[in-house]
């Protein structure tokens, strides 16, 4: 017989990107849909309103968005049954309030507390994955915390991906996504997506698109990705000049998406900028040449992380050097874009991710293991 349903707290503070939203909804959706109840709180939902329009109002059934406020209202938790799982997202620490109401239960009866990790390509996280982290302090002192790690290899959690997410990308028609968009611009155009912070060779490569013998429709996200392209355009005079009707470089710049449009923007273009961790995994999906700008760090710490990705994806030198370019890691100019090499590195990466199992099920299996 099947386990019965679990109820699952998933705390998110939102940063500065939405990316860690993101994640988190993507991860509720995903258990809900595997028959699971959860509580996904939250210090500011504001973005899934355009990210997963109706959450707010329980569109997805099993899911339900709760404020995290500062400082946490305990009386918010009184009529609220204690879960049985408990999930810190990305190092974010679980309100005291939260913790002191869920430590009267006994140790027998404790959630499983879950501290879900950043993801990372690099070797010791096949080591840390499923380590436990006994609670020294506090009215929850003698738990244990498990740190569990999204990865690319089979020793560690896996990635994210709904089970119709395979069928659902062999359904698209990407000739009529494109013919939707109103461009002008079909087949004889290569299509970009554009999901960045403030790459130093975006100029470099819209200079370039300018000048090329192919035609580039690039479809720019909302947010810091306009942002940069626009003070890209300013920057360059002689890019923006070049921006006429019918000539080489078209760019075209797109209100915020929900996470089901984004996938189809990914699918339907032939190259994918991406950023952070959510639209990386999405863009491995979408099986597409992509490039990754890592969210940097002031002490260079995702230098190894983004050469440990790039090993892990068995990139091609050109990919390389283009993913060290485009993070500012190298200078000199942005190598050849080789769209057929870069397609066949990304195709076998999607095909062994899709031998290897989804996070979501590999969560559950953990928690099951554990209680």
């Amino acid at each position: 017989m099947p386990a019965p349903p679990l109820l699952w707290d998933i705390f998110c503070q939102v940063v500065d990107n939405h990316g860690d939203l993101g994640v988190c909804w993507r991860l509720a959706r995903e258990l809900a849909a595997r028959g699971q109840q959860v509580r996904l709180w939250v210090d500011d939902a504001s973005a899934l309103d355009w990210m997963a329009p109706g959450a707010m109002a329980g569109a997805v059934p099993g899911v339900r968005v709760l404020p995290w406020t500062q400082p946490f209202e305990p009386t918010a938790l009184r009529a609220l049954p204690r879960a049985n799982v408990w999930i810190e997202a990305f190092g974010c620490a679980l309100p005291e309030a939260f913790v002191a109401h869920g430590a009267q239960a006994s140790q027998d009866d404790a959630p499983v507390w879950i501290n879900l990790e950043y993801l990372s390509a690099e070797p010791w996280v096949e080591r840390m994955h499923g380590l436990p982290s006994p609670v020294q302090h506090g009215p929850d002192s003698g738990w244990t915390k498990w740190f569990f790690y999204p990865g690319f290899t089979p020793r560690t959690g896996g990635l994210l991906r709904e089970a119709d997410l395979p069928a659902r990308q062999a359904a698209f028609d990407r000739a009529a996504w494109r013919h939707a968009q109103g461009l002008g611009w079909h087949d004889e155009a290569r299509w970009v997506s554009l999901f960045c912070y403030e790459p130093p060779a975006l100029g470099a490569l819209l200079r370039r698109w300018t000048e090329d013998a192919q035609a580039t429709q690039l479809l720019v996200t909302a947010g810091r990705a306009s942002a940069a392209v626009r003070r890209a355009l300013d920057d360059g005079p002689g890019i923006a000049h070049a921006l006429s009707p019918r000539q080489p470089l078209s760019i075209s710049h797109l209100p915020h998406l929900p996470q089901t449009a984004y996938d189809e923007l990914l699918w339907a273009c032939d190259l994918n900028f991406v950023r952070g961790e959510d639209s990386l995994v999405r863009a491995l999906w979408a099986g597409a040449p992509l490039v990754w700008q890592i969210y940097p760090q002031h002490d260079d710490a995702h230098h190894a992380k983004l050469e440990a990705f790039l090993d892990w994806l068995q990139a091609p030198a050109s990919l390389r050097r283009f993913h060290r370019a485009w993070n500012g890691i190298e200078g000199g100019a942005l190598p050849r874009i080789d769209l057929p090499e870069w397609r066949a590195c990304a195709q076998a990466a999607r095909a062994r991710l899709l031998a290897q199992h989804e996070l979501g099920a590999a969560l559950i299996g953990f928690v099951l293991e554990k209680r």
